[in-house]
């Protein structure tokens, strides 16, 4: 499939020829081809930005993914401990565990200025703490999140031009620019995609964004 650009991190786990395996994937900053092995069952949970895991900072897990050193169909390792493996009923609850146990901690501050909020700190204090628990830069964020609402709106036959004027960009050679470095697809290809064009990992709508 083709995988996304995404500015947040999330554990996966996936099973394929009866094998369990469980990673933690950073923020994508550009559009790959991912394989998808015939089989395989996979299940995810996408963090919030703010969120981190204390002995894996998010900025070392930009454009890559860190395996858990062991895991089973039951449990897996995760920062030295043995968890339980969650599933969709149970992943909040895991979540929250993770959180008690401080191996997730959360800026609010960061996902608040992500979000278009105001600081009450300085901009490099600001500049710093998104850095530090995304990986990321404001504007980077900005752009991925930008181009993946772009997206969207494409595949539901919304103009190019007016995706341009709707998400502030210059004009339609920026959209396609964007669209080729964070989602690998022209405009046209996501509004008419080929009957056998790679899927894309998953999209889904954001709020809306200002001007960058």
């Amino acid at each position: 499939m083709t995988s996304i650009a995404t500015s947040t991190w999330e554990l996966v786990f996936w099973e394929h020829c009866g094998e369990t395996h469980v990673a933690a994937l950073g923020p994508e900053t550009a559009a790959s081809s991912a394989e998808v092995p015939d089989g395989s069952r996979s299940f995810g949970i996408t963090f919030a930005h703010g969120a981190s895991m204390v002995h894996l900072p998010t900025a070392r897990l930009v454009n890559t993914a860190v395996k858990s050193p062991w895991a089973g169909d039951r449990s897996f390792v995760l920062a030295g401990h043995e968890w339980a493996m969650p599933g969709f009923d149970s992943a909040e609850q895991f979540v929250a565990r993770l959180v008690r146990e401080g191996i997730v901690v959360r800026d609010p501050l960061v996902d608040e200025v992500v979000a278009g909020g105001a600081a009450e700190v300085g901009t490099r204090s600001v500049q710093r703490r998104v850095a530090a628990a995304t990986g990321l830069t404001q504007g980077a964020i900005r752009q991925i999140e930008r181009a993946r609402q772009a997206a969207v709106l494409l595949g539901e036959d919304v103009p190019p031009g007016e995706v341009v004027h709707r998400l502030g960009y210059y004009d339609q050679p920026h959209l396609a620019r964007s669209l080729a470095r964070f989602i690998g697809r022209t405009a046209t290809e996501l509004r008419q995609p080929e009957a056998d064009a790679q899927p894309l990992s998953l999209l889904y709508k954001t709020g809306e964004l200002g001007d960058s």
